[in-house]
């Protein structure tokens, strides 16, 4: 079914009754030419782009759970490129010009909205830094703007100008960032998929893998075995796990990251703000609910859920820079299960298994990345060559000293 503005008006005339599944719940067959693992953004984008741009179709979506249940619906929806490695910054450019086209191809509203992202600084050293990131972003093709203070206070008037601890002094602003609904993400790429003939199977949890003679011939899951050509894993938090049962071990930890919702209030933010001298982002939802995060848990686990100490650490970051939101009541808070890697950058490649490839070590970057890690997977496996802009995204980097030690994503476990 394709989505227009005349459908719209038609099914709200005849009371919305020719409307049809998203997708299929099929039974999953006895051979593929790829399985997927991980019913997530990055895993339904691979499939997508796998079927729409390579022209492979015979492929499974394997989901221990429902669409939308993982990573993809708990995070703070925010998109942007403002890296500075040269190994990231052109993937997430890539990224961000993919999510500039996304609805088009998809033909769904994921309501993207570039509404920019401010990154204050407090100090004269971090206004250098924050200096240096934006050349990174301009030679990559990104845009990039340094504020003054004056320039910031154009934005936000309502921000703490006044705090001699936190001073603020300007900011770097990318005005093409911004937010997308996260769960239309999942929907969309999953009706694009499955649009294309790509089996996606919710509560179908995978087991183990079948391994013989150094290579991987399926997967064995709760619906029983399924044959396939290649494997392909992005699972996320539970990236360590699954892959253990392949007999790897990963240089990721698997931490919790909180996500919180305060009750409407009435327009006041017109983009995404970040908090300079602490850990504190924000962004605030069509319905009027600020949409904001900040430091991990600091402790591993595969829960979904967070603990007190860091609601009050993140509300405090709040609280420092914008004192008017100290009235605000706390709607709801969730968690995301992080695949944090050792350096703070992301793993596409194959595995020392044939026919079994990975995904993941997003740290804070997954959301953000949906589109390019998709497009990129799926040039892995339908080429057997990594994508030119995630060819540095090695699982071995670390026994080469090849790190990609990016500080400009978020929090990492070695600095926990």
């Amino acid at each position: 079914m394709r989505y227009s503005a005349l459908k719209v008006i038609k099914e709200s005339l005849t009371g919305h009754k020719g409307w049809k599944p998203v997708w299929r719940s099929p039974e999953p067959k006895k051979h593929y030419d790829i399985i997927i693992v991980g019913g997530g953004g990055h895993g339904l984008a691979t499939a997508h782009y796998l079927s729409s741009q390579y022209g492979i179709h015979n492929i499974a979506v394997l989901e221990k759970g429902w669409i939308g249940g993982g990573n993809v619906g708990r995070n703070t929806t925010i998109i942007r490129s403002n890296y500075q490695l040269p190994e990231n910054q052109p993937f997430y450019e890539y990224s961000m010009q993919l999510w500039e086209e996304q609805e088009k191809d998809l033909n769904y509203n994921t309501m993207v909205s570039q509404r920019g992202i401010l990154n204050l600084f407090h100090s004269d050293p971090q206004r250098d830094a924050y200096v240096r990131r934006g050349n990174a972003m301009l030679m990559s093709g990104a845009d990039a703007q340094l504020l003054d203070q004056n320039g910031v206070r154009e934005l936000y008037p309502f921000l703490d100008f006044k705090n001699a601890r936190f001073p603020i002094k300007g900011g770097l602003l990318q005005p093409r960032a911004g937010t997308v609904r996260h769960d239309a993400v999942a929907w969309g790429y999953a009706r694009g998929a499955d649009s294309r003939g790509v089996d996606i199977i919710q509560n179908c949890e995978v087991t183990g893998f079948q391994i013989k003679d150094g290579v991987c011939t399926g997967v064995k899951t709760t619906k029983g075995e399924i044959k396939a050509n290649k494997v392909a894993v992005c699972v996320a938090g539970s990236s360590s796990k699954v892959m253990s049962m392949a007999g790897m071990n990963l240089p990721i930890e698997s931490h919790v990251l909180q996500a919180f919702v305060s009750e409407g209030l009435k327009p006041f933010i017109p983009g995404v703000l970040t908090f300079g001298a602490g850990h504190f982002y924000v962004s605030q939802s069509d319905k009027g609910g600020l949409v904001f995060g900040g430091d991990l848990d600091g402790y591993n686990t595969y829960a979904q859920r967070g603990n007190l100490p860091v609601v009050e650490d993140v509300c405090e970051g709040g609280m420092a820079i914008m004192p008017a939101i100290g009235r605000a009541k706390l709607l709801r808070k969730w968690g995301g299960v992080m695949d944090m890697s050792m350096d703070g950058s992301p793993f596409i490649d194959r595995t020392s298994t044939k026919g079994l490839y990975f995904n993941g070590g997003w740290c804070y970057g997954g959301f953000k990345a949906t589109p390019a890690s998709g497009m990129c997977y799926a040039h892995l496996l339908a080429t057997d060559e990594a994508h030119p802009k995630a060819k540095d995204f090695k699982l071995n980097r670390f026994l080469s000293g090849k790190m990609i030690d990016e500080k400009g994503m978020g929090a990492q476990p070695n600095l926990h």
